[in-house]
């Protein structure tokens, strides 16, 4: 009996030490923190053996293969010694894949992975077909493959879960965009962190689809450096294209084989730029799936956004107020800002990840009145921002509640409160989920 060690006893991990028990592995499970008590709960309910608060390492060394979860980084203490002892280290995507026959919508990208793969599997469920949500978001994929049957998979993937894939195959792979993101795990080298995205392409048959923003200069680039077998859908907002989407005007249009189609922007429910690429992104993989245009184009405009991602709260003495908590990089932040049409009061800070703030520059100028820091220290941001915005319309806090009482005074009849934090959650959360629960409920209260 082959031996399986996992590493990590989160989501993803505990899937995949379920799917090793169905499969008839020797599993194990090692986690060096502390599991979550529902996780327990189903280590217990399959008789794994785990152990927590640290790594036994001769239950570890002895595996024939490990499963590592992605927060894991590669430089972690036991994740050398499997490496250095030539262990083969792959991830939950790579391991479920095996044993997985359905059809495979794999989406990647430093920005809308979530709501585009919302998107398509809403876009799949509204067609009737069966389809399961995960990766990145909501069921581990492998628990979803070890206890349920589903004829397609709608998976965000993460640089982090592509990094130890090897043999994993979409049939249809999108990369969104990329921009520098997460470079602290890639040596703080960008073309580390491309070719990462990448390997999400990297198995695809010529009678798989590769969708990619070809708007996208970093994607581009690499693009030119490699060969891909699969059929290429490009999606624009600057050109026309043979086959794949474009921007027409004021409408979208979709070239799939010999079909031609369109869907106005009016209809879309998202608003934004960035969500023209997601919708474009999101059809052509309902097109490459046999949906029809009609499913399509009642599923764009019946979509309703996902919680923590531009989703409005509440209005308030005529100020609306926005929970963005998911934007926990510079660029998500731009998207947020760029498609506001109301003056801002702008929550943002955290656990910063190098950001380089400049490029949000002329948008502040454009749209900020005024900024309010939620973070332990937010010296960065007073030092990009100050100038613009001056150090009078500027407040720290140190919590959601005061961070929303904050705004509240700041803001007036028509303006917009704005949580796209820019930064990770760390410092005064727990993840930014419990940042924009924290946020919504103080608004609630106002």
């Amino acid at each position: 009996m082959a031996r399986l060690v996992v590493l990590g006893g989160a989501e993803s991990g505990i899937g995949a030490a379920v799917l090793a028990k169905v499969k008839g592995f020797d599993v194990f499970l090692s986690d060096n923190g502390k599991i979550k008590e529902e996780y327990l709960d189903t280590l217990r309910k399959w008789d794994i053996p785990y152990e927590e608060g640290g790594h036994t390492e001769a239950l570890i060394l002895n595996a024939d293969e490990v499963v590592k979860s992605p927060g894991i980084p590669s430089t972690a203490p036991m994740v050398r010694k499997l490496t250095e002892k030539g262990t083969h280290i792959i991830s939950e995507i790579e391991f479920a894949a095996r044993y997985d026959t359905a059809k495979k919508i794999c989406i990647t990208g430093s920005n809308g992975k979530t709501t585009t793969t919302t998107l398509i599997h809403y876009l799949l469920i509204n067609a009737g077909l069966d389809a399961g949500l995960g990766g990145n978001i909501g069921k581990s994929y492998a628990l979803q493959v070890a206890t349920e049957k589903h004829d397609y998979y709608v998976l965000e993937i993460s640089s982090f879960q592509l990094d130890n894939c090897y043999d994993f195959r979409p049939d249809i792979a999108i990369i969104l965009n990329i921009t520098p993101d997460h470079l602290d795990r890639y040596d703080n080298k960008m073309e580390n962190y491309v070719k990462s995205k990448f390997r999400i392409a990297r198995n695809l048959r010529p009678e798989d689809c590769f969708i990619f923003d070809s708007d996208d200069a970093v994607t581009i680039g690499h693009l030119s450096k490699i060969v891909l077998k699969a059929k290429m859908l490009p999606f624009s907002q600057e050109k026309e294209v043979e086959q794949g989407a474009y921007l027409d005007k004021d409408r979208i249009v979709l070239r799939y084989d010999d079909d031609e189609s369109a869907i106005y922007l009016k209809e879309l429910a998202l608003g934004g730029k960035h969500n023209i690429y997601n919708s474009m992104a999101a059809a052509l993989a309902a097109k490459a799936s046999g949906i029809d245009n009609e499913v399509i184009r009642k599923s764009l405009k019946s979509f309703q956004p996902i919680e923590h991602r531009l989703e409005p709260v509440l209005t308030i003495k005529n100020v609306l107020y926005v929970n963005d908590s998911k934007a926990t990089n510079v660029d998500a932040a731009w998207y947020a800002l760029e498609c506001q049409t109301r003056p801002v009061v702008w929550i943002v800070g955290g656990t910063d990840k190098g950001n380089d703030y400049s490029v949000l520059n002329g948008l502040v100028k454009e749209k900020v009145k005024s900024i309010v820091c939620l973070g332990v220290d937010n010296k960065k941001i007073h030092a990009a921002f100050e100038n613009i915005v001056g150090a009078e319309n500027m407040v720290d806090t140190l919590s959601a509640e005061e961070a929303v009482r904050a705004s509240s005074r700041l803001a007036e009849p028509g303006d917009v409160v704005l949580l796209s934090p820019c930064c990770a959650s760390f410092d005064l959360f727990k993840c930014y989920e419990d940042r924009g629960d924290q946020f919504k409920a103080a608004v609630k209260k106002l």
